[in-house]
This record gives structure tokens, C-alpha cells and sequence, in this order.
């Protein structure tokens, strides 16, 4: 499938996380342990918010089928952006082909969406999927991906009013027409959300054995773990980061998102879980 992370606090150098780390982003991109593939060299994409940009600001992207460990742009960008807020994504077709219309996150407006995963069966279901998206959002889908058609459903659903509950309805809808084909465990994934001041990362799989997802313990409280870790240092306070599996092997600096469950990162760094379709 695919392999993703999302920061958010102070501004950071985006390369970071994505480059410097000992199992960083580019680093799954090639050897990812806890991925369904262990390589990850369908393409990658970026999508950030300015340091300086207001709320509700548009973000901007950047996508290549290149695979991540070799495309000299990315270490480019990467050294050179610093945000408070970024999407990084490494994929693993499963189906549909490389082309930069299906590399993530996918935006609409000042929102971006990500997910690691897949609906099974998806040729069998798509025409009905997005016969339900509103026309406003179906005219921006330009990719060929079932992520990017649960991004659409989930706008139409009400994404940018509440996401949690679009999500729900999403993929409750998703595992209905699933049925209807046949078709008993629809949703695989993990899924990220942001609108540039919250962001909100979801665990779930109709089958309740999903892919793997974790976050980042409290800078402060990891600080005080490793006194004089110099690595620490270059993290606001506020940091956080969601992945998909951890960026270092640092025992407590990440914790495991339970399955069945939503974090909700706010403006402020502070986090909390919400169970998320639980069985």
C-alpha cells in the first residue's frame, strides 16, 4: 500500500522528518517493516502550509512518480520549505497506474486528505461511489484512486463541517455498497485529514485489522525521557507527528493509535482518541 506522515506545531524544516531521521519517510519509501510492501516506489507527494499563510489558507502540493530515495527535488523542497503544518506520502500502486493525478495528498480548497489502505473490490463498486459525489467536487476528481473518491465522498458528506462524522458516514456508505456487491470487508486504511489548523487521522478497517498508525509523545515529556538529546532540540513545542510507523526507534517517542479510532490534533499540539466505528 503506501506509507505517510503529518506534523504539526512550529514551523520545521520539512527534510527533518522526511529526510534526516533514521527511519524516515524516504527511508520506508525503500524498507518499510511494519507496510503490507516493503517497498514504496510508486511515487510520493507533498503538501504544505506557508509559515507566514493565514488561516484557511490554499496549501500547496507538490507530486512526481519518482520514487522517493531518488528524486533530487524532494531533498530540494524538503531542505528548503519550513511549515507548521505538512503532509509527506510515499505509494505502492495497488491497481491504479503512476501517474501524478494519483500520487497523494489530494486538496480541495484550503483542505488536504491522504490515506494508506484500499477498498477491496473497487472496480465493482466505483461507478456507484461516485455517482453520490456532489458535482462540486466531483468535477476536481483527476486521478484514477479509491482514495481519492472517499476524499470526494467525504467533502460531499460534510467533510469541512465536521470531520469525524463525514468520515463515519463515508465509510459506513463505502462498506454498504460493498455488501451489495458481495463484497463483506470493504475498507482497509489508514486516513488523514487537515484544514491547516486541526488535523485529524483515522484508524479503521472493516475487517478491525488495520494498517498501523501512530503518534508522537509530548516533546516536553521526551525531553525530560532524554535529557541533552540534541536531536529533540529542533521541535517547537507543540510538535506532533501522525505516521504510519515510527520515525526512530527512540523507545516512548511514539505511541500506538488503538484500532477503531480517530486522534484529533489541535492548533495548540494537544491531542486526544475517539473511538471511530468501533465494533
Amino acid at each position: 500500500m503506501c506509507r505517510w506522515l503529518a506534523y504539526a506545531g512550529d514551523p520545521l524544516q520539512i527534510s527533518r522528518v522526511v529526510l534526516d531521521t533514521k527511519h524516515s519517510l524516504v527511508a520506508q519509501s525503500l524498507n518499510s517493516p511494519l507496510g503490507a510492501e516493503t517497498v514504496n516506489g510508486d511515487g510520493f507527494g507533498l503538501g504544505w502550509y506557508a509559515a507566514d499563510g493565514a488561516i484557511g489558507a490554499r496549501p500547496a502540493v507538490f507530486h512526481s512518480i519518482e520514487p522517493a530515495w531518488h528524486d533530487e527535488n524532494l531533498r530540494e523542497i524538503a531542505q528548503a520549505i519550513e511549515s507548521p503544518l505538512f503532509f509527506a506520502h510515499v505509494r505502492a500502486a495497488a491497481g491504479p497506474p503512476i501517474q501524478q493525478t494519483n500520487c497523494h495528498p489530494f486538496r480541495y480548497g484550503n483542505w488536504l486528505f491522504m490515506h494508506n489502505g484500499g477498498l477491496a473490490e473497487f472496480a465493482a463498486i466505483k461507478r456507484e461511489l461516485v455517482l453520490e459525489v456532489a458535482p462540486e467536487y466531483f468535477v476536481g476528481i483527476r486521478g484514477t484512486t479509491d482514495s481519492e473518491v472517499v476524499f470526494a465522498l467525504a467533502l460531499t458528506y460534510g467533510l469541512m463541517d465536521g470531520p469525524i462524522e463525514a468520515m463515519a458516514a463515508t465509510l459506513r456508505r463505502i462498506e454498504e455498497v460493498g455488501r451489495g456487491h458481495g463484497v463483506d470487508q470493504t475498507v482497509q486504511g489508514t486516513f488523514a485529514v487537515t484544514d491547516g489548523s486541526s488535523l485529524w487521522a483515522f484508524r479503521y478497517s472493516s475487517a478491525h485489522r488495520s494498517r498501523t498508525l501512530y503518534h508522537s509523545e509530548d516533546i516536553e515529556v521526551l525531553r525530560e525521557m532524554y535529557p541533552g538529546l540534541e536531536r529533540l532540540q529542533v521541535f517547537g513545542t507543540r510538535a506532533r507527528l501522525v505516521v504510519s510507523e515510527p520515525l526512530s526507534d527512540l523507545p516512548g517517542a511514539f505511541i500506538e493509535v488503538p484500532e477503531s479510532t480517530a486522534v484529533i490534533i489541535g492548533p495548540d499540539g494537544g491531542y486526544r482518541h475517539e473511538p471511530f466505528l468501533a465494533a
